[in-house]
C-alpha cells in the first residue's frame, strides 16, 4: 500500500475566506464542461470562498444582473453526467469592445469579484487575459464616471485569471487533451462502429466528416481507432496525385476480401493548394475511379452531444480543483494560467504562450510548411499521424527489410478491451520491420500446446473495435510446462516474445527469466503491455482495458441513479471488480459522484461505515435525493457488499431506502473505448520497434542470444512518459500476495472524490501543478494522448 508522504503540504494552509470567484463557460460548448463547473464551485465552497455562476459567457458578465448569481454546493447537484454547459454559453460581440469590458469590470466589482475560472477556447482565453492586462485602467475610469468608490480601485486591484480549455477540437497546444475531446470520439467511435455493420452488408465505401475546420485530431485519432482506410487533415494535407493513390489502396483492400471502406475527412481538409477536399468531392471521385456503392454521413453537431465521457468528468474534476488552487496562490504578479494534465500530472502553462503557439500552428499551415504544423501540434499529435501511417498504409513486399525474425503475440489473464488493437498494431509493425509474425492461440497453454501460427498483415484487419480477446487467453502461468514451451520456440525458430495481458502476465516473464538458466529457448528479447480492467500491473500508471471499464460503471451508474427519479430518497451499493485494487472503485466514484467508495488500499473499519452513513444521511435530508456508494470486490472479507448494504438500509430507515448491484463482467465486455483502442496501438507499436531494437543488438553469430534482465522488459506508462523497465526491477515495487502495486497514483485522487462529496478531509497539494513553460512541459518520450 501507498506509503505516507511526509512532506506533504495541504491547502489548509490555502484559505479562501474572503475571497469571490467566477466560473464562466465561454465560446462553443463541450461535454465535460459541467464536471468543471462543479469542481470549481465545490472547491471554491469548500475553501471558504463565495463562488459564482456567470451565466451565458461574457455576454452575462456585460449584462450583469441575474446572470451573475451566488452557486451553492446543492446548485450543481445533478449536473457530473449532463452534457454542454447547464449555465450557458454565448459568443458575445460586447465583451470584444472597451465599453463591453468597461460594464463587465463594473458588475465583478459591484460584487467583490476578481478571480476568474474561464472554460473556454483561445478565443475566450485571449479575451479573458486582455481583461485582466486591462483591468486597472477599466477600475480608474469608472471612478471617473462616478460608478465605482476610489478605495475599490485599491480593494479590488488586481484581477486573476485562470483559463480551462474546453473545446472538443483539442487544438490547444499545451495541453494533452482538452474537456470535451475524449466525449467527441466517443460519438464518432460509435458512429463508424455502427456504420461498419451497414457498409459490410452492402459492400460500401462511406466517406465521414467530423469536426476539425482548423485541427485534425478529432479525425486523425478516430482513423487510428477504427482502423480508417484514408484520412484527411488539415495540419497534412496529401501529397499531389494522392487520388490515385487513394483509389489504389480502396482497391488492393477490396481485393484483400475486405467488404467495406471507410475515408475520414477532417471539415477542414484542404489539399497542397488550400483548396478545400469535400466529402462530396471524394464521394464523386470514388464512384467515377472505381465505381464502388459510395455513402456520404457528415455526423456535425453530434459530436457535441451527449453524456460526458468518464476520461473527460475526471479530466474537468481535477482541473476545476487545479484551477481553485492556483488562484488561491496567485498574487498580483502572476501570469494569467491555463491549468492542464501531462500524463496523469497537473500543471499550469502560462496562457498567452499557450495562445501564441496555437497561434503558430495557424501560421505554420497558411504558409504550408506543413512538417512544422504537425510539430507544433505537439509529440502526441505527431505520433498518431506516424503510427497511423504504418498501420494503415502497407509497403510492397520489396520495399520491407528483411529481418529473418520470427516473434510471436499472445494474450494472457483475463481479457481487456483493446486487446485486439494490440494484437494488430503489434502484427503490422512487425510485418512492416520485416518479421515474421506468429499469433499464440490461449495464452501459454495454448503455447504448450502448439496453437502457434503465422498472422499475416489481413488477418488482423478489423480487429480495433473487437471487444474480448479475439486470439484467445488464459490465466495459466507457463512455470508447469516450461520444457514443452521451450520446445515449441525451438519448434517454431521463435526469436521474439510479445506478451499483452494482466498481472498474469507479469508472473509468466518472471517465471520465463528464471527459466534462462536452464532453457536458452528463453534468451530471446521479452516484453510486456500492461492489459487488465484492474489496472494492478506494477510499473504502470495505466492498462488497456481499464478506461472501457471505467465508461461501463459510470454509465451504469448514471442509469441506476436515474432509476430512482422522481421516487422517495434512496442509496444504491454499487460492487466493482478489481481484486485488491481499488482503482476502478476510486476513479469511477469520482466520474459518477459517488458519495463513498471502498477499498481494500485505505483500510476501514465500523466507525467509518456509521460516519458515512450519517454524513449521508444528513445530505439526503437537507439536498439530495440519491446516493452512491461503490465498494472494490475485496476491499474488506468482513465488510461484505451485503453486510454494507444491510448497514445502509438499517441506519437510513425513515431517510432513505437503499438498493444493490454487482456489476461483475460487464465490466470487462463490450466495444474497447476510443482511448484503449489508441493506447493499446500505441503502445503496442513501440513495443515492437523495442522488440527490432533488441533483436538487431543481440543477434551474434547467426543467432538470437538475450540472457540481461534488459532484455526482458514492461513498458508502462509512468507519470508523463511511456518507460521500458526490466520485470525484475519491479519485483521490489509489487504486493505479490494482493496483486497489486505497492505505490499507486491514483490514490491522490481519493481526497478529491471525498471533497467533492462535502466529507472535511485534507488535500495534499504537494503534486498540484507548477507554472512551467509550454515549450518544456512534455519531455522527449511523453505520449500526451494517454493521459488520465
Amino acid at each position: 500500500m501507498a506509503q505516507p508522504d511526509t512532506k506533504k503540504i495541504f491547502f489548509e494552509n490555502l484559505s479562501g475566506a474572503g475571497k469571490a470567484i467566477a466560473v464562466l463557460t465561454s465560446g462553443g460548448d463541450a461535454q465535460g464542461m459541467n464536471a468543471a463547473v462543479r469542481a470549481v464551485v465545490r472547491m471554491g465552497t469548500y475553501v471558504g470562498a463565495k463562488v459564482y455562476f456567470i451565466r451565458e459567457g461574457y455576454q452575462g458578465m456585460v449584462d450583469g444582473g441575474e446572470n451573475i448569481i451566488e452557486a451553492t454546493w446543492e446548485s450543481v447537484s445533478s449536473m457530473l453526467q449532463v452534457g454542454g454547459t447547464v449555465i450557458g454559453s454565448a459568443r458575445c460581440k460586447d465583451f470584444r469592445t472597451h465599453e463591453g469590458r468597461l460594464k463587465a469590470a463594473l458588475n465583478l466589482v459591484k460584487l467583490g469579484i476578481t478571480n476568474l475560472c474561464v472554460i473556454g477556447g483561445d478565443g475566450s482565453l485571449t479575451g479573458a487575459n486582455l481583461f485582466r492586462e486591462e483591468w486597472s485602467g477599466l477600475l480608474a475610469e469608472l471612478v471617473e464616471q462616478g460608478s465605482i468608490e476610489r478605495q475599490s480601485v485599491e480593494t479590488y486591484s488586481a484581477l486573476h485569471i485562470v483559463g480551462m480549455v474546453g473545446s472538443i477540437d483539442n487544438d490547444f497546444c499545451g495541453t494533452d487533451m482538452t474537456i470535451g475531446t475524449d466525449s467527441a470520439l466517443h460519438r464518432i467511435i460509435e458512429v463508424v462502429d455502427a456504420i461498419m455493420t451497414t457498409a459490410q452488408s452492402h459492400q460500401r465505401t462511406f466517406v465521414l466528416e467530423v469536426m476539425g475546420r482548423h485541427c485534425g485530431y478529432l479525425a486523425l485519432v478516430s482513423a487510428l481507432a477504427c482502423g480508417a482506410d484514408w484520412v484527411l487533415i488539415p495540419e497534412m494535407p496529401p501529397e499531389d496525385g494522392w487520388e490515385e493513390k487513394m483509389c489504389q489502396k480502396l482497391s488492393a483492400n477490396r481485393a484483400g476480401m475486405k467488404r467495406l471502406n471507410i475515408i475520414i475527412v477532417a471539415e477542414g481538409a484542404i489539399d497542397r493548394n488550400n483548396k478545400a477536399i469535400t466529402t462530396d468531392c471524394i464521394k464523386d471521385l470514388v464512384v467515377k475511379c472505381l465505381g464502388f456503392d459510395t455513402r456520404v454521413t457528415i455526423l456535425g453537431h453530434v459530436q457535441r452531444g451527449g453524456t460526458p465521457s468518464a476520461f473527460d468528468r475526471i479530466l474537468a474534476s481535477r482541473m476545476g480543483v487545479e484551477a481553485v488552487l492556483a488562484l488561491l496562490e496567485t498574487t498580483a504578479n502572476t501570469p494569467a494560467c491555463v491549468v492542464s494534465l501531462s500524463g496523469n500530472q497537473s500543471v499550469r502553462l502560462p496562457l498567452m504562450e499557450c495562445v501564441q503557439m496555437t497561434q503558430e500552428v495557424q501560421k505554420a499551415m497558411d504558409e504550408k510548411k506543413f512538417e512544422e504544423a504537425v510539430k507544433l501540434r505537439g509529440r502526441s499529435f505527431e505520433n498518431n499521424l506516424k503510427t497511423y501511417k504504418l498501420l494503415a498504409h502497407r509497403k510492397p513486399e520489396s520495399e520491407l527489410p528483411v529481418s529473418n525474425f520470427n516473434v510471436a503475440v499472445l494474450n494472457v489473464g483475463a481479457p481487456a478491451a483493446g486487446m485486439n488493437a494490440a494484437v494488430r498494431s503489434a502484427v503490422r509493425v512487425g510485418i512492416s520491420e520485416g518479421h515474421k509474425m506468429f499469433a499464440v492461440s490461449d495464452g501459454f497453454e495454448g503455447f504448450y500446446k502448439g496453437q502457434i501460427k503465422e498472422i499475416k498483415w489481413a488477418d488482423v484487419g478489423g480487429w480495433t473495435g473487437q471487444g474480448g480477446s479475439l486470439l484467445g487467453t488464459k490465466r495459466t502461468l507457463p512455470a508447469k510446462h516450461v520444457g514443452k514451451i521451450a520446445e515449441q520456440m525451438r519448434t517454431h525458430n521463435i526469436n521474439a516474445l510479445l506478451v499483452i495481458g494482466g498481472f498474469e502476465a507479469f508472473l509468466s516473464l518472471l517465471e520465463l527469466l528464471t527459466a534462462r538458466g536452464k532453457y536458452e529457448e528463453f534468451c530471446v528479447p521479452m516484453i510486456m503491455v500492461p492489459a487488465t480492467v484492474s489496472n494492478n500491473i506494477p510499473g504502470s500508471d495505466l492498462s488497456i482495458g481499464a478506461d472501457t471499464a471505467l465508461n461501463a460503471i459510470t454509465t451504469t451508474c448514471d442509469r441506476i441513479k436515474q432509476s430512482a427519479s422522481g421516487t422517495k430518497r434512496r442509496v444504491f451499493i454499487i460492487e466493482t471488480m478489481g481484486g485488491y485494487c481499488g482503482y476502478l472503485a476510486t476513479v469511477a466514484g469520482l466520474a459518477a459522484g459517488a458519495d463513498a467508495a471502498y477499498i481494500y488500499e485505505e483500510p476501514f473499519d465500523i466507525r467509518d461505515l456509521q460516519a458515512n452513513v450519517e454524513h449521508l444521511t444528513e445530505k439526503m435530508k437537507t439536498s439530495i435525493q440519491r446516493g452512491l456508494v461503490l465498494r472494490n470486490e475485496n476491499s474488506n472479507e468482513n465488510y461484505t457488499t451485503d453486510f454494507i448494504y444491510q448497514l445502509y438500509s438499517e441506519e437510513g430507515k425513515g431517510v432513505f431506502d437503499c438498493r444493490k448491484n454487482v456489476l461483475g463482467h460487464m465490466q470487462q465486455g463490450g466495444a474497447p473505448s476510443p482511448f484503449d483502442r489508441n493506447f493499446g496501438t500505441k503502445i503496442s507499436a513501440k513495443a515492437m520497434q523495442w522488440v527490432t531494437k533488441k533483436l538487431v543488438e543481440t543477434f551474434r553469430q547467426g543467432r538470437v542470444f538475450a540472457n540481461t534482465e534488459d532484455s526482458c522488459c514492461l513498458l508502462g506508462m509512468r507519470r508523463r512518459a511511456l518507460v521500458f523497465q526490466p520485470v525484475v526491477q519491479l519485483k521490489g515495487e509489487t504486493d505479490f500476495v494482493h496483486r497489486i502495486p505497492k505505490e499507486q497514483w491514483w490514490l491522490k485522487l481519493r481526497p478529491l472524490m471525498k471533497i467533492l462529496a462535502k466529507y472535511k478531509t485534507s488535500y495534499d497539494v504537494s503534486d498540484s501543478g507548477q507554472l512551467e513553460h509550454v515549450v518544456h512541459h512534455l519531455p522527449k518520450d511523453s505520449d500526451a494522448s494517454v493521459a488520465m
